[in-house]
């Protein structure tokens, strides 16, 4: 049974008036701008805007933090909206739970700049993480929702560069498939109160402008994942990418790597989003923090 508190969040997102069909990309921005903006962050945490090689960026650095670990951590929106600070609480909390400092990328975004312009930022900036004092063992790469799509994308680029892989990358709820061909798509549209079909097609027609859907750093779901370092997926069960993730895990499983799939029972969208509210969402986020504690040995 959900919780309580899950129940008022879903509540407070069914209410919410839902986006104008002929809204701009600038109030799609500004709309997700306003509504991050009131959320609480977590306490003993730094934010600093840097330069990480050429790709705006910004540090989240918890109190706790070792200098010698970090996450690069890429944000959500569907490859249109969002930014590094849209997802200051959860990439605070990361910090927080992973001992580690965040480096929160603001990627350029579709449709004024569509695949592969943010691979490329992503991979741009984790030069630019190795390039300092962090070593590729001390490292991971996380993100949510098309972030979550982006990190495996980021992966998939190291890997065929010959780049040093990190130690681990973390997907939550990942859009993995920009074709959209998930049996959850339209099997989970009356559970999920925040993303359905419609708006996820208008958005990878942005980032896609005409190339190939299921490329491999598009929709990594179609990808060959031989040789990607070891994943953690976080997906719930109310989500419509829920067959995103668990068709994902079964191709890397498959092709010999170490994933671990975590589905969690009745959450929705990105739930990590929603803590201190969600008992839940901390509990994510910490099983994330010991989870890359275990990899980083």
């Amino acid at each position: 049974m959900p919780s309580d508190e899950l129940k008022v969040v879903v509540d407070l997102l069914r209410s919410a008036p839902p986006i104008p069909e002929d809204a701009t990309v600038e109030q799609m921005r500004a709309g997700m701008e306003q509504m991050t903006a009131a959320a609480a962050l977590p306490e003993g945490v730094e934010y600093e805007a840097v330069d990480a090689g050429g790709v705006a960026a910004e540090w989240a650095v918890a109190d706790n933090a070792r200098d010698d670990h970090a996450i690069l951590y890429l944000h959500g929106g569907g490859y249109v909206i969002g930014s590094v600070r849209t997802h200051r609480g959860i990439t605070g909390r990361l910090s927080r739970a992973a001992a580690a400092r965040v480096l929160s990328v603001d990627y350029r975004l579709a449709p004024e700049h569509p695949h592969p312009a943010a691979v490329d930022d992503a991979v741009a900036a984790y030069a630019h993480l190795l390039g300092g004092d962090i070593a590729a063992e001390r490292s991971a790469i996380a993100g949510d929702s098309a972030g979550g799509g982006l990190t495996a994308a980021t992966l998939i680029a190291l890997r065929d560069a010959g780049a040093a892989s990190p130690a681990a990358g973390v997907l939550i709820s990942p859009w993995l498939d920009l074709t959209l061909s998930g049996d959850s798509m339209s099997g989970k549209s009356a559970e999920d109160p925040m993303v359905q079909r419609d708006g996820l097609q208008k958005m990878a027609d942005a980032y896609v402008a005409g190339g190939d859907p299921a490329g491999a750093t598009v929709s990594p779901l179609f990808a060959d994942l031989s040789g990607l370092p070891p994943m953690l997926v976080h997906v719930g069960t109310a989500e419509t990418l829920l067959d995103d993730s668990t068709r994902f895990a079964s191709r890397a499983e498959q092709a010999g790597v170490d994933v671990q799939l975590a589905v969690w029972e009745d959450m929705i969208h990105v739930w990590h989003a929603f803590a201190p509210l969600l008992p839940e969402a901390n509990q994510a986020i910490d099983e994330i923090g010991a989870y890359l504690e275990n990899r980083w040995g």
